[in-house]
């Protein structure tokens, strides 16, 4: 018995004559019958009284038609599932994304899928860079959006689409030092708390060899928080100095530094490079790449292995 013996059968017990099942189902009538005949020598009776060019369905008929309308539907239901699943449509996406890249990137990206693809289960992942590259591993997760600086070289990661935002400190509008008009120097700037989330050795290193080492973050920073949307409300409410991604803070305004700090964010989206990526991955790439061109994100490369 097979599925295409059932879906014979289906179409000819609904039509209800062997001329019209051959011409829908596209098979000569001596083929029909043939895999009727089969499908009823294999369940071991008759489905169909013949009664000259008319047929009726048996007792015995009309109980197998149940059953083979249901195995028919569900293989035409779990065909489009593959079909679904191929494209990215339905199924599961699961993503981690790191302090920064969640502030910018949950509530927009829920609200995608939620408008374009209500069928494709979206699960977001929040934690830092380490944790969710050490559940990328172990694929509790088909992808993260994190702080490339932060992510060590190891051949089986593979950062694509990494684009960098402008960053610096960054206060309130009427902040006293914001009101000045003129560059801030860094001791002006220690004499209010300096919130950050856990930064990077390159971006530490960089503001020590530009404000010599009153500026590592180890002794600058003296809010520290994983949470970015956190540490930007602390300074939204508070006369605190976040150092962060400029677009993950709005409402605040960026300090005018002497001399200037000329820092960036780099965030990418890191997959494990011997993996076949979930289907759905697409749709955050594509997803991704407008997003980055719609809010002034510098593209750094296109696709990169680390090694």
């Amino acid at each position: 018995m097979t599925l295409v013996q059932l879906r014979h059968f289906v179409v000819l017990a609904e039509l209800g004559a062997f001329v019209q099942a051959s011409k829908a189902l596209y098979l000569t009538q001596p083929a029909l019958t043939r895999s009727i005949q089969a499908l009823e020598d294999e369940l071991g009776g008759r489905l169909f009284d013949r009664l000259g060019r008319r047929i009726a369905l048996t007792p015995f008929g009309h109980e197998v038609l149940q059953r083979a309308r249901r195995l028919v539907s569900d293989a035409d239901a779990l065909k489009q599932t593959g079909k679904g699943l191929h494209a990215g449509l339905i199924g599961t996406l699961r993503i981690g994304l790191s302090s920064g890249p969640g502030a910018l990137l949950s509530t927009p990206l829920m609200l995608h899928t939620a408008e374009h693809h209500p069928r494709l289960q979206l699960q977001i992942s929040r934690g830092n860079t380490g944790v969710l590259i050490d559940a990328l591993r172990e694929q509790l997760l088909d992808a993260v959006v994190v702080d490339v600086r932060s992510v060590r070289p190891a051949a089986d990661l593979q950062i694509t689409q990494a684009f960098e935002l402008a960053a610096g400190f960054l206060v309130r509008p009427d902040h006293p030092l914001a009101q000045r008009g003129q560059p801030v120097t860094i001791d002006e700037v220690l004499t209010y708390p300096v919130a950050s989330t856990p930064l990077s050795d390159e971006v530490a290193r960089m503001l020590i060899g530009r404000y010599g080492p009153q500026a590592n973050p180890d002794d600058m920073v003296t809010l520290r928080c994983d949470e970015t949307l956190s540490i930007v409300e602390v300074a939204r409410r508070s006369l605190a100095i976040v150092l962060t991604a400029d677009a993950a803070a709005e409402g605040l305004v960026r300090l005018d530094m002497t001399p200037p700090l000329d820092a960036t964010a780099r965030f990418g989206l890191v997959t494990l490079s011997q993996r076949q990526e979930a289907p759905a991955l697409r749709i955050l790439r594509e997803w991704l790449a407008r997003w980055v061109g719609q809010n002034g994100a510098h593209e750094t490369l296109g696709t990169a292995d680390r090694d």
